[in-house]
């Protein structure tokens, strides 16, 4: 069996994630690559599919990437501003994952936080009233602790993430499944 690494990453956060879940993927058929410079006739029989949450969702050259698989184990990871909710994170698997074909079996999800750039910080700042000031506050406050991730916490729980999903749904089955069509 061979294992694909593809991710969209456009602060560097989701990068960090794929190199600790490509660090932990025992199969020593296994390559890593960023979407922009994935070559689509590239053949594996597993995908982790890495992304940035894009306002609940995913890059659309992740999207397409998801869209031409048939036939493959995918597991899904991710980065967002927003951490610590895991409503937020259901939300986000649900609306990738639904870009899946069923023809693919679907191993699970890992999101976890990241920075953001400062020019969102500069955003909230600029969104501020009396109004507002309490929900900016809570913003703010979110994208400071962002700034600390993806630690090192993070990325232990992404090679965790993998350990599991691989020992879960173990690549045999999954031959003898497709084999047996």
């Amino acid at each position: 069996m061979s294992t694909m690494v593809v991710y969209a990453s456009a602060t560097g956060n989701t990068k960090k994630v794929a190199s600790a879940i490509f660090a932990a993927i025992p199969d020593s058929e296994k390559d890593m690559q960023d979407i922009l410079q994935w070559d689509h006739r590239s053949a594996a029989d597993t995908f982790f599919v890495g992304f940035w949450n894009n306002r609940g969702s995913c890059p659309l050259e992740i999207i397409n990437l998801l869209s031409e698989l048939h036939g493959r184990r995918i597991a899904l990871f991710g980065t967002c501003g927003l951490g610590r909710d895991a409503a937020y994170y259901r939300s986000i698997e649900q609306n990738v994952k639904v870009w899946i074909p069923d023809d693919n079996e679907y191993l699970g999800c890992f999101l976890c936080q990241g920075k953001m750039p400062m020019s969102v910080r500069s955003r909230y700042e600029s969104m501020r009233t009396d109004q507002t000031a309490s929900r900016i506050d809570h913003m703010v406050h979110n994208f400071d602790e962002a700034l600390l991730h993806p630690d090192e916490t993070d990325l232990a729980n992404a090679r965790a993430f993998v350990k599991k999903v691989l020992a879960e749904h173990p690549a045999e089955e999954f031959a003898a499944r497709t084999d047996s069509r």
